[in-house]
């Protein structure tokens, strides 16, 4: 079982008088460095010239500079780039840039696994990644709470790796929920894992092949979103809230009997197989480099399957049906 750690196994006196660079001011890179800068920590920003960000960041109050600045002038350097461009940017401005005592700080373990990117030994390598998007680490924060976060070290040069890393779970509000122990292998190879045989590849391509069967069957496409696409929200909220217990004590009896019966026949031994072998790409590293291969190649595969997903039956009936639906948030289309 994971050791799991709260506010009071953190202290922030390990930032204190330290200064911290958050690399990035996307999705988390917001949230990360307003809720430290809330939290008392010296907070920049290092964002690359001509960033879009850099006038949202000034306006929250925060200190921008170049990359390469922020880092000469850190103690503390959280990157939150994405991950094809991690490697390219720690080589041109961030490994110059590095002294002796810093601290090197990720919310994935990608490059650090793969090893896009090798530390030099004088420097802690930490990881503090929490299980929820940036806007909800923010709001959350701002409430009083905190998303649960995973934290490792990689690296303890300082013999203090591990207390800079809670520090810095509990200034983003980590350990107000509680931040689990982890590694950086386990978290890379769990977390791409579940985005691909589960969260996203799977989910994704069983809903897609439910669309596909009904609507070859003869069934209106409409009635087919609806089934097999819409309704999967309402499924997930309910084990979002409750796990599977929550879901199905919800749902109808026909419903939960339909579950039990058929769920198997959907997920048999080959696809388990196939799960085996996504994780041994995973584990050997053939994901990782195909993925970066296809960066260096201006992403043609990544964009050749968003177009072929953009121009879809499925994608073009849901955006006429979201148009009935004003109650749903920030409607895509």
């Amino acid at each position: 079982m994971a050791n799991i750690y709260y506010d009071d196994d953190a202290n922030l006196q390990a930032l204190q008088g330290k200064t911290l660079a958050v690399l990035g001011y996307g999705s988390q890179g917001h949230a990360h460095a307003l809720n430290a800068h809330e939290s008392g920590i010296n907070v920049i920003v290092g964002l690359r010239d001509g960033s879009a960000s850099k006038a949202a960041a000034e306006q929250a109050g925060l200190t921008v500079k170049p990359t390469a600045e922020a880092v000469k002038e850190a103690d503390v350097i959280m990157v939150l780039l994405p991950d094809e461009i991690q490697g390219d940017v720690y080589s041109r401005d961030i490994a110059p840039n590095l002294s002796e005592g810093n601290t090197l700080a990720f919310a994935h373990g990608f490059n650090i696994v793969f090893q896009q990117i090798e530390p030099p030994k004088n420097v802690d390598v930490i990881m503090v990644a929490p299980k929820g998007p940036g806007h909800l680490v923010r709001r959350v924060f701002t409430e009083g709470a905190g998303v649960p976060c995973l934290f490792a070290v990689e690296q303890d040069a300082s013999g203090q790796a591990e207390a800079t890393a809670l520090a810095y779970a509990k200034a983003i509000g980590g350990t107000r929920g509680g931040v689990l122990k982890t590694t950086f292998r386990e978290e890379t190879e769990t977390d791409l894992f579940g985005e691909q045989a589960v969260l996203c590849g799977g989910v994704t391509s069983l809903m897609q092949a439910g669309f596909d069967t009904l609507v070859a069957n003869g069934y209106q496409p409409e009635i087919a979103y609806f089934e097999c696409v819409h309704e999967m929200k309402l499924i997930v909220d309910l084990i979002y809230e409750g796990g599977f217990e929550n879901m199905r004590h919800s749902i109808s009896n026909t419903a939960e009997y339909g579950d039990y019966v058929t769920g198997p026949r959907m997920v048999t031994d080959e696809t388990k197989y196939e799960m085996q072998q996504v994780l041994e790409d995973i584990q050997s590293g053939r994901f990782a480099k195909n993925f970066l291969l296809d960066h260096r190649v201006g992403q043609t595969q990544l964009k050749t399957e968003r177009a072929n997903s953009d121009r879809s039956l499925v994608a073009e009936v849901g955006s006429r049906l979201r148009k009935m639906m004003p109650f749903i948030s920030n409607p895509s289309s």
